[in-house]
């Protein structure tokens, strides 16, 4: 694996530029004619004190923040389903969880607009609504914040 000094520095352009190994890999055979494998490129990229760039992770969605502290919301013991009555936050959980996801599911507001949720590895809580930039009541996040806590509890989380 004798690349020249031009070789190196395409190379690392391409490193730079956000290629994974597997298409450092293809190219450097497309455009060199060296038939490396995955390991010995990785060897390369090492070598050549090289960084590959993490792909980026979605950024979730945050419920808003309130500074006082917050009384609990008594909500009634009810199935988590959509079928809940109307005027309350109706959770659903997926039966299975998201890519990328521990726990996933929707949920709708008491407004009647829906947004689906997860918990990732980390224990991040995301919210994606259907509408962009819809922000629910402070009384619907509390009572979606309650009836998350009950199915992770169920669940065993």
């Amino acid at each position: 694996m004798n690349l020249n000094d031009a070789q190196q520095k395409t190379v690392a352009e391409w490193v730079a530029g956000g290629m994974k190994l597997a298409e450092v890999q293809t190219r450097i055979a497309s455009e060199f004619g060296l038939q490396l494998t995955y390991m010995e490129v990785r060897f390369l990229v090492d070598d050549l004190k090289l960084r590959l760039k993490d792909p980026e992770t979605p950024k979730p969605v945050a419920l808003p923040a309130t500074d006082a502290p917050v009384a609990p919301v008594a909500v009634p013991e009810t199935p988590a389903s959509l079928a809940d009555a109307a005027g309350q936050v109706a959770l659903s959980v997926d039966k299975i969880a998201r890519p990328g996801t521990m726990v996933s599911g929707s949920v709708t507001f008491s407004d009647g607009a829906n947004a689906d949720w997860y918990l990732d590895q980390t224990g991040r809580l995301g919210v994606v609504p259907k509408v962009q930039g819809y922000k629910p009541t402070q009384e619907d996040v509390l009572q979606f914040q309650a009836a998350l806590e009950r199915e992770m509890s169920k669940m065993g989380f």
